[in-house]
């Protein structure tokens, strides 16, 4: 018996479309305040900013090529003697001390307010959804700080900006008000790992060897206030550069101290993304692109990263590359001296020869030969 099959007109031809909406870029645009792009910043002391009400001062939202969409950075300057307005979020946010002193309240009882001072270098996270505000304790210079948030993310996630910055609820497992929660002593764990929630100055602080990576390599990993974001601090000595490697989307690389560049690149791309640096750039490296830093200056060169994602909290869906410190013909995520394109060094020989310094690479890459 045959079955007669009747056609059934299209009608979603004369349908609109449905609408695309990125909840945070809607967000982003309601600040009113300057946007940055690009592969990096020369200098985050240096850029533009303006006026940011939310924050009390002036400001930009710097989206950088290799976040991927996931983090951002807040540059945010506070004037004399003034104030950041009261704020609370349900994003993480990593704060770094350009420049100035001050202290930070935080707090969810309005009546019981833990409190802080830092200065420049200084490093910290407030816990999310407290309360905090940032204070410019010096009457004549003013105080401005860089932040790494996950803004986009949760902010995509719940486009929902009442949800986000008029949330009541306490995240009473990371913050209970106390008192001495920025005061206490971290503790270091197992594979240089120190869980803190205030560094005082990340150009001091104590850095544990690193040799896998090259360079005379020397670092710590920072974990602050039970966030699923991190960060870390590396240095390398002059004359030398770090073995290449790859990594997930978001990590901001902000150099501390030391002059040199950074190379970064897909994988069997012959060409980079060469990206000059000194005190006060930042870089962040694209996802699974690979990146290497090289200092051609006269002293260490010192940077501070901070990520996407941490060490204690592991997070869903984000890109795994492998150890960063085991060769990628092992499962890893790092190219060994003796594997990478020869022309690198030859670069950075003459980026060397440009500064008048001394190359120290013998010994580690085979086709170097400069004399110590």
């Amino acid at each position: 018996m045959a079955i007669e099959v009747s056609s059934v007109p299209d009608t979603t031809a004369s349908l609109d479309p449905l609408e695309r909406i990125d909840a945070y870029e809607q967000w982003q645009r309601s600040e009113g305040v300057p946007v940055v792009k690009g592969f990096y910043i020369e200098d985050l002391n240096a850029l533009e900013l303006g006026r940011w009400e939310r924050k009390g001062g002036a400001g930009a939202i710097v989206n950088l090529e290799g976040t991927g969409g996931v983090n951002d950075m807040h540059v945010v300057e506070i004037g004399p003697g003034r104030a950041s307005e009261p704020e609370r979020h349900i994003y993480e946010e990593m704060i770094y001390v350009l420049s100035g002193r001050g202290s930070t309240q935080v707090w969810y009882d309005e009546s019981r307010k833990a409190s802080f001072e830092w200065g420049s270098g200084s490093l910290f996270a407030v816990p999310v959804n407290a309360n905090y505000r940032i204070f410019n304790s010096s009457g004549v210079q003013p105080a401005r700080y860089a932040s790494v948030t996950n803004a986009p993310t949760i902010i995509s996630l719940f486009h929902n900006t009442g949800f986000v910055f008029n949330n009541s609820y306490e995240f009473e497992d990371r913050f209970g008000g106390q008192d001495d929660y920025f005061a206490r002593e971290g503790t270091l764990h197992r594979g240089r790992t120190l869980e803190t929630n205030f560094v005082a100055n990340v150009h001091t602080i104590q850095l544990h060897d690193w040799k896998a990576r090259g360079g005379g390599g020397t670092n710590v990993m920072i974990e602050l206030a039970q966030n699923s974001m991190g960060a870390h601090v590396s240095q390398f000595r002059p004359g030398t550069y770090k073995k290449a490697h790859r990594h997930g989307p978001g990590a901001h690389v902000i150099i501390l101290d030391g002059v040199g560049f950074s190379l970064l690149w897909r994988e069997g791309d012959e060409s980079w993304q060469k990206c000059d640096w000194r005190p006060g750039a930042v870089v962040v490296p694209p996802e699974n692109w690979f990146h290497e830093h090289f200092n051609t200056g006269p002293e260490p060169a010192r940077y501070l990263a901070l990520r996407f994602t941490g060490l204690h909290y592991k997070q869903r869906g984000a890109f795994q590359s492998g150890a960063s410190d085991v060769s990628v013909k092992e499962g890893g995520a790092q190219i060994e001296y003796e594997d990478e394109d020869p022309k690198i060094h030859a670069l950075f020989e003459r980026e060397l020869a440009g500064h008048g310094a001394a190359c120290r690479m013998r010994g580690l890459v085979a086709w170097c030969t400069s004399e110590l």
